[in-house]
C-alpha cells in the first residue's frame, strides 16, 4: 500500500507543479513562464518526485512508465493495475485543488476561455491529429527509454532525478507546440475532466500513443539492445 500512496502523492505533485505553471502563467502576466518555463516547471517537478518518493515506489508517475517497466521486467503483474489507478488518483486530486485554487482569481477563472492546462492538438492553427500521435509516441519512447537506462540495477547513478527531469523538460521545451507533450496518460486525464468536451474528445490519444511508447521501450529494453552488458 505503501508504493500506492507514494504514486498518488508523486503524480500529484507533477500535476500540481507542472499544470499548475500553465494556469497560473496566464493570470494577468504575473508569471510570463512560456515554453522554457513550462518545461522546466514540468521537469524539475518529477525530478523533485523522483528524490522524495522514489525509494518506496519507482516514482513512475505515468501508467506509460508504468506499462514499460513491467515490459522490461522490473517489476510485478500484480502492482501495474494498482500503479496506474493510484496515478490517475493523483493527477486528478492535484486538478481539483488547482481548479479549487484558480477559482479564487478577481472575477473568475474562466475554464472555457482560458484553458486549464489541457493537452491537445490544433489542425488550423497548429499540427494535425497524426503530427501530436506521432510525438506523442516517439517521445514517450525517448523519455521512457531513458529512465530505463539511468534506473537500471547495473547502471544506475545518484543522478538518475535530474537525468530523468531534464529529459522531460527538453523534450517539452520542443514538441509543446505540437501535442501539448502529454506522454502521460495520468497528467492528460486529471485537467482534462475539467476542460470541457474538446478536451475530453481528445483525451483518448494521450493514453493510447503513450501507452504505445512506453511498451516499445520496455520492449526494447527487455532485448538487451541498448544495455552495455
Amino acid at each position: 500500500m505503501k508504493k500506492y500512496i507514494a504514486e498518488v502523492v508523486g503524480t500529484f505533485i507533477l500535476v500540481f507543479i507542472g499544470v499548475g505553471s500553465v494556469v497560473a502563467g496566464g493570470l494577468g502576466g504575473a508569471l510570463p513562464l512560456g515554453q522554457v518555463g513550462i518545461g522546466l516547471c514540468f521537469g524539475l517537478a518529477v525530478t523533485a518526485a523522483a528524490y522524495a518518493i522514489g525509494p518506496v515506489s519507482g516514482a513512475h508517475l505515468n501508467p506509460a512508465v508504468t506499462v514499460g517497466a513491467f515490459l522490461a521486467g522490473r517489476m510485478s503483474v500484480a502492482d501495474v493495475i494498482p500503479y496506474i489507478i493510484a496515478q490517475l488518483v493523483g493527477a486528478t486530486l492535484a486538478s481539483v485543488v488547482l481548479l479549487l485554487a484558480v477559482s479564487g482569481k478577481a472575477g473568475g477563472y474562466d475554464v472555457a476561455t482560458l484553458g486549464f492546462g489541457q493537452n491537445g492538438w490544433d489542425p488550423v492553427k497548429g499540427f494535425s491529429m497524426t503530427s501530436a500521435f506521432l510525438i506523442e509516441v516517439v517521445a514517450t519512447f525517448v523519455f521512457v527509454t531513458v529512465i530505463l537506462g539511468v534506473t537500471h540495477p547495473k547502471h544506475t547513478t545518484i543522478l538518475a532525478g535530474l537525468v530523468i527531469g531534464l529529459t522531460l523538460a527538453i523534450l517539452h521545451m520542443a514538441f509543446i507546440p505540437v501535442s501539448g507533450n502529454s506522454l502521460n496518460p495520468a497528467r492528460a486525464f486529471g485537467p482534462a475532466l475539467f476542460a470541457g468536451a474538446g478536451a475530453l474528445g481528445q483525451l483518448w490519444l494521450y493514453i493510447v500513443a503513450p501507452l504505445i511508447g512506453g511498451a516499445l521501450a520496455g520492449i526494447v529494453s527487455r532485448t538487451g539492445l541498448l544495455s552495455a552488458d
